[in-house]
């Protein structure tokens, strides 16, 4: 497994610290707790005073660290690398990155010895004086979002609850950038599995630990997006450039059946059965419609014959309405949703969206499609850039327009169970919002915003920033 690969997230304010009161008293343990009242929550700091001028991070008992700040996390249970606390305490380049200012501003920076509290701490879970650690209560039941970064092969584990990055996962084989492209929970919640375009595995991750716990060659190929089946045992996934699809088992973990000679597949649903396949070929105007038995039939989406023209509609992403008697097309080039007839294959209307639709997740509780356009202009948020659409599969009307202080949104997972959509931006253009901390993996932080399902407002105005081109996201449980 390679090594976890640095990440920079939240935000250290400079300010003027002096010392606390000495009746102060935290949650942390004794040793950790003395450090942060003499260096961190401190009068003119991150206290409950000032705290909000302090990039909104409150250090004065341990539970408020882990509210975060105005960026979100800033310390990752088990997670030295990914906790950017660590860079700001830090002045010795060879224990990792030191970043500027050093913490405490215009005062005693902390001794060798105190960061290795911190940083031992830290890795051991960053517990309370009690041993309780972070977001590990109620783990095989936890509602999460994983969230895979593009960039730097992480998986950043939101927690659904406080919207909060609360683990990240090391993914991939090698020490190259796999790129993991896809990751998606398995319909019981207990496991996930993640592919890569970079790299020929697909990695098992189980949803209780948050470790990889298996993983399987599937060859040489740019491995893109894949559905799993209602029983949780098989997975269908595409290679995108070697234009092959595979079938996999997943309880033995090995390949069933390889379907070859496909114009870049990509995007993928099912019948109930999992015995009949819709998937797109990306470029042009057509669906392959392939059955287990290896039959393919190229379906059009337009009427015309099908073809694998760049420049006509491209069809990205297929998700199927609940009963799936329709299915509903992001189409990339022509800016628009077309929505077929599954038994008929016949076109039932053309819906148009923003600018270079590409993601659709499904909420279980409304009829709604919720569809990232990841290029759209917004005039409502001058500098920012995409847009979310909400369209209720019934009726084929858009419900919502969302628009927002997004940039190059992707990702998107409903979480019927607390009402909320999470929208991850990937943020990989020079000309997108300046992340607060670079990363050592090279390229731009990205980020992920949280809005309600019921009201399409922002639940909160904090820009959650995460690793490297977050992309494909999943929620746990979907009912």
């Amino acid at each position: 497994m390679k090594p976890l690969i640095i990440l920079l997230l939240g935000s250290i304010a400079l300010c003027s610290c002096t010392h606390p009161p000495a009746s102060y008293k935290g949650e942390y343990p004794d040793d950790v707790r003395v450090i942060v009242e003499q260096k961190c929550a401190t009068a003119g700091c991150h206290n409950d005073k000032s705290y909000e001028n302090a990039a909104g991070l409150r250090l004065d008992r341990w539970e408020h660290m882990f509210a975060g700040g105005n960026s979100g996390s800033v310390v990752i249970p088990y997670n030295t690398a990914n906790s950017s606390l660590m860079y700001f305490i830090n002045t010795d380049s060879s224990e990792g990155p030191v970043l500027q200012p050093t913490m405490p501003v215009n005062g005693t920076p902390l001794t060798a010895a105190e960061y290795q509290t911190i940083k031992k701490w830290i890795a051991a879970g960053a517990p309370d004086r009690t041993g309780a650690v972070p977001f590990a209560s109620d783990a095989a039941t936890r509602q999460k979002v994983y969230i895979t970064q593009q960039g730097c092969d992480l998986i950043a584990v939101v927690d659904a609850q406080t919207n909060l990055i609360m683990r990240y996962i090391s993914i991939g084989v090698s020490n190259a950038i796999e790129t993991p492209h896809c990751v998606r929970f398995t319909p019981d919640g207990k496991y996930a599995y993640v592919s890569f375009t970079s790299g020929g595995y697909l990695q098992k991750i189980d949803a209780t630990t948050d470790q990889v716990v298996d993983q399987m060659y599937l060859g040489d190929g740019s491995w893109n997006l894949f559905h799993i089946a209602p029983s949780g045992k098989e997975l269908l996934i595409t290679d995108y450039e070697g234009g092959k699809i595979e079938l996999i088992d997943l309880e033995k973990m090995s390949i069933e059946m390889t379907y070859e000679d496909f114009q870049n597949p990509h995007g993928i649903e099912c019948n109930a059965a999992f015995d009949t396949f819709y998937v797109t070929a990306q470029f042009g105007n057509t669906v392959y419609r392939l059955t287990r038995s290896g039959r393919v039939k190229e379906l059009s989406i337009d009427g015309n014959d099908p073809n694998h023209k760049a420049d006509t509609y491209n069809p990205h992403e297929i998700m199927m309405t609940p009963d799936r008697s329709r299915y509903f097309l992001t189409c990339q080039t022509s800016n628009e949703v077309r929505v077929m007839d599954t038994k008929t294959g016949a076109l039932l209307k053309v819906i148009p969206v923003g600018t270079f639709p590409q993601e659709i997740a499904l909420s279980h509780s409304k009829p709604y499609m919720i569809i990232s356009c990841q290029e759209d202009i917004t005039p409502e948020y001058p500098g920012y850039k995409g847009s979310v659409y909400v369209i209720d599969y019934n009726t084929m009307e858009v419900v919502k327009r969302i628009p927002g202080p997004f940039y190059q949104i992707h990702g998107v997972s409903v979480d019927d169970k607390s009402g909320k959509i999470f929208i991850a931006s990937r943020n990989v253009s020079s000309t997108g919002p300046a992340p607060h901390h670079t990363s050592q993996c090279g390229g731009r932080n990205g980020y992920y915003s949280v809005y309600d399902l019921n009201t399409f407002q922002p639940v909160t105005t904090k820009r959650y920033e995460a690793a490297v081109d977050p992309y494909s996201s999943d929620i746990r449980f979907k009912d």
